[in-house]
Order: C-alpha cells, then structure tokens, then sequence
C-alpha cells in the first residue's frame, strides 16, 4: 500500500509548497502569511517511483486552550497518530527555534520514524540551519527546496532508511489501479431510418425498427444494470458547500462521528478543500469540505480569493453537490449562484437546510422552502430537501441516502426503447411550434452518456427547435424517468428526412 507519511512542523515552513510539489497539483493553498492551513489534508502522491499518501497539516502551534489554534495542533496530532512516518519541516534559513525544539520532543513520544528536513534550503542559503537542525537528535536532517524541487533525491534515500527495506518495500505492493471512466456513446447512425414521428408507424413496428438498428432491449437491460453496478463500486465524490457558517463542518464531523474538520463560531474557519475517504453502507464515498463561498465584494483578502477559488475547483471535480443553507437565510442570492454553477457544471444537487432545531414551525418553513426551491431554481427541479441539525445529529440519517439516490439517478441510463415510447407518447399530446409555417419533426432520441444524463434528440429544422420546448422536453425525462436533483443535457440535431428523396419521386410521377 502507499505510504502515509504527515508533513509536519511550525506555521509558514513550507509544508504546503512541498505537499503540492509532491502530489502534483496545486491541491494545498500557499501563501507568505503564517497559518493558511488549518485542518489536515490528505492526497496521494510520488516522490520518484515511491507511492505515497500525503496529509498536510496546520502549523504547529503550543497551546492547549479552546482557541482555533489549539484545535489546529490537536488535528496534526491526529495526522501523526495516522501516519506511517512523519516528514518534519524546518525552515533551513531561520534555523532552530524553541518551537521547532518543543515539536521535536512531540515527535520523539509517538513511536514512528522520522526524517528531518530543512526546507527552503536553496543555494548555499540553508547551510547554518542544516547545521543546526543536528542538535534536534532526530538524526541526519536533509537539505531541500519544496518551491525549487531541490534535494529530492536525498529525501527518498532518507525515507527509506527511516522506514528499512521491509516497510520501504511494501509500499510499491496493492496499488489501486485507476477507475475507468464514462459510457460507450450510442451510434446514432444506426438509427437513422427511423421516424417515431410517423402516424403510421404501429408499437411492433417501433420495436421492429429499434431492433433492426441494434437496439435490443434485453442486451440494453444487461447493460444498465451492469452500470448500475459500476456505478456503485466508483466512490461518490461529495462536496460540501454553501456560504461561512452555515454549519458544512458540522455536519461532516457528525456523519464520520468524530471531529475531523475543524469547527467553532468564527466564520471562515475551513480554508482549504478538506477531502475524506469514507464508507457509507458498504459504498465508497469522498467527502469534500469546502471554504465557505461569499460575494466576490466581499472577498477581499487575498488568502480569502484563493480559498474561494479552491472551492470552485473543488465543485467542478464532484458528482453531487450538497448546498448547505442556514435554515433563516436560505436560497438567497449566493446560494443560488452556487446551485446554478452546479447545474451548469452537471453535478447531482442535494439542498441541505441545515440548524433545522431552531425553526419553531417545521410544516410551514418546509412548505416556504419547497415553494423557493420551485420558483427559484427551475433547472433544479426536483432536487431533494433534506433538514437536519449537525449540532445534534437529529435528522443527518436522513442525508446520505438522499445523495445515494441522486448519485444513482445521475448515473442511470435510460433504454432506448424507452426513451423513443416516451418520446413518441409526447408528441403525439404536445407537439413542438411550427415555425414560419413548418412543422418541426422529432425523429428519434438517444441517451449519449450518463455523469449527467446526456441526450441527443434527432429532429428535422433543429436549428428552430425553441428553448422553451427543449426545457419542456428535459423536464418530462425527468419525471418520466425519476431522476429528481439531476441536471440533464439535451442536443437537438439535424436530421436527413429519409423519405424525402422518395416522396419527391412521387411528386415527379
């Protein structure tokens, strides 16, 4: 398995820099300012061919009050507690300090190997802190730059004498393979000569023509549930969002049972996007913290505009959004902003009304919020409603399987056969406007893929096919085939009229 390893030490030694730098990606904030992080966060990573799970964690600070710095040391206490090794930061231009002496005794008490390492230690700019770091008694410290990638190759040599050849071997065994990804596309060709259109056109003809095409339901029914099936081993990747304050890390901490983000009165406590791997009923699931998002007048202080950026990234990589609103200041104006980015980005929705245990008259505020949601966000039609207080736990049963079915119904695919029945049912009782005088023809529909449901309808003049029939169109899949909280995407597109070279012939004649 990949080795976990905390990268731990004092506030602004480079813990971020180096966490990024070997994960890959820019996953952690950065910044001059001391204390950016503040919960543990964890990602996988390599350092040469060594696979690793990285936890980066809040600066080090000695205290043990209820301050939010206290609450940041006990979750890097946590880290070390987790880790297989612990990779300790000093800053090689400061050299020591007493923190970094009273860090080093902590150290010592949790039983783990260690490798000692002076960060921004570019150039000959380190030498007097390397120097130093040997008074520590953790052994031979290593002289790296995680900005410049410098002293890499030393650090995976410390790494493995630290850990042994047996320790150090194991990590390279049972590494997760990557998940395939999406659907085999429908091909629509395949499909051109039929018209659901056609008044003449009997139900055992539809399916006589469907199954000319290479549509067979049966096969089509093997291969639904064969993705249902997929569906359900892939982890569910779950991001928490909503405006500071509204109670997101409350809620997480009540879902996993212990306190793994940090939570407290202060607004904007979670900067970072904190991701856990968890287990919900034998499913996996990834939950996502993330930084409360407010108005961009509001977001003035630069750490606070990288924080939101975070956030957005962190929502564009989800399956299901799961927006929390205060239960007295719901769907307002960011609120809103949010759902419509998730819709647009064709993630799952679920509305979570969260402090639901100060709202006196449940019934009424219930019908209030169900009435907004309906007004308010008609792209979101059908997205759950899930009350529940984090502070107490009372109701939070009810969250996951809300997001379970909308992640479900996000994955699903529809059978053609179906789809076209449906398609041909609605016409027939709602057909679309004519245009300058010309009927607009739907000839057949496919579903393209799922992870949004993606549909591509067939039509003749598809170019004038109206906005509002399109819509009208993607909300009756919807009911039709029960995918509530799910964003859906339809493509209309021109199709050749396959009689019409024979129906001029005709007129010739």
């Amino acid at each position: 398995m990949p080795l976990k390893i905390a990268i731990v030490g004092r506030p602004n030694v480079g813990k971020s820099t180096l966490f990024n730098r070997l994960a890959g990606k820019q996953l952690a904030l950065v910044d001059d300012q001391p204390g950016v992080t503040r919960d543990r966060k964890e990602a996988p990573g390599r350092l040469a061919d060594l696979p690793l799970v990285l936890i980066d964690t809040a600066g080090f600070e000695d205290v043990h009050d209820d301050s939010l710095e206290s609450r940041m040391r006990q979750q890097t206490e946590i880290a070390i507690r987790e880790a297989e090794l612990a990779l300790f930061l000093i800053d090689a231009r400061d050299g020591v300090t007493p923190m970094d002496e009273r860090f080093a005794d902590l150290l010592r008490r949790a039983d783990l190997p260690i490798v000692l390492a002076a960060n921004k230690a570019e150039g000959n700019q380190g030498d007097i802190g390397i120097a130093e770091a040997w008074g520590l008694g953790l052994g031979e410290p290593v002289g790296l730059s995680g900005a410049h990638g410098e002293g890499m190759g030393d650090l995976y040599a410390a790494i493995r004498t630290a850990l042994g050849e047996e320790k150090f071997e194991a990590a390279f065994s049972e590494v997760d393979a990557a998940e395939g990804e999406g659907f085999d596309d429908e091909i629509l060709d395949r499909m051109a000569e039929i018209d659901v259109d056609d008044p003449n056109l009997s139900e055992e003809e539809l399916t006589a023509a469907l199954e000319a095409a290479g549509i067979d339901d049966a096969a089509e029914a093997e291969a639904q549930l064969a993705a249902r099936e997929e569906a359900r081993k892939r982890p569910i990747r779950l991001a928490i969002v909503g405006r500071p304050n509204a109670g997101k890390s409350t809620l997480i901490n009540q879902l996993l049972g212990e306190q793994r983000v940090l939570t407290g009165p202060e607004a904007g406590i979670t900067r970072d996007s904190i991701a856990v791997d968890w287990i919900y009923e034998g499913r996996k699931v990834k939950l996502v913290d993330t930084a409360g998002l407010r108005r961009k007048s509001r977001v003035q202080e630069k750490l606070e505009r990288m924080s939101t950026g975070e956030t957005v990234r962190s929502l564009k990589f989800a399956d299901i959004i799961a927006l929390v609103m205060d239960a007295d200041e719901a769907f307002e104006k960011q609120d809103l902003q949010i759902a419509d980015l998730a819709i647009r980005e064709g993630r799952g929705l679920v509305f979570v009304i969260s402090k639901w245990d100060l709202v006196e008259n449940h019934a009424q505020k219930m019908r209030e919020l169900s009435e907004m949601a309906k007004v308010l966000l008609p792209n979101a039609r059908g997205a759950p409603v899930v009350t529940l207080s984090g502070l107490t736990g009372k109701r939070v049963d009810r969250f996951m399987p809300a997001v379970a079915k909308v992640y479900d119904d996000w994955s699903a695919r529809v059978k053609t056969g179906d789809l076209n029945r449906w398609l041909r049912y609605t016409i027939e009782r709602h057909p679309p406007p004519s245009v300058h005088g010309k009927r607009i023809k739907p000839r057949y529909m496919a579903q393209m893929k799922a992870r949004p449901p993606t549909f591509v309808l067939m039509a003749s003049r598809a170019e004038h096919m109206p906005e509002q029939y399109k819509r009208f169109l993607v909300n009756g899949i919807r009911d039709a085939f029960e995918m509530p909280g799910v964003p859906i995407r339809l493509f209309v597109r021109q199709s050749s009229n396959p009689y019409a070279d024979k129906s001029q012939g005709r007129r010739k004649k």
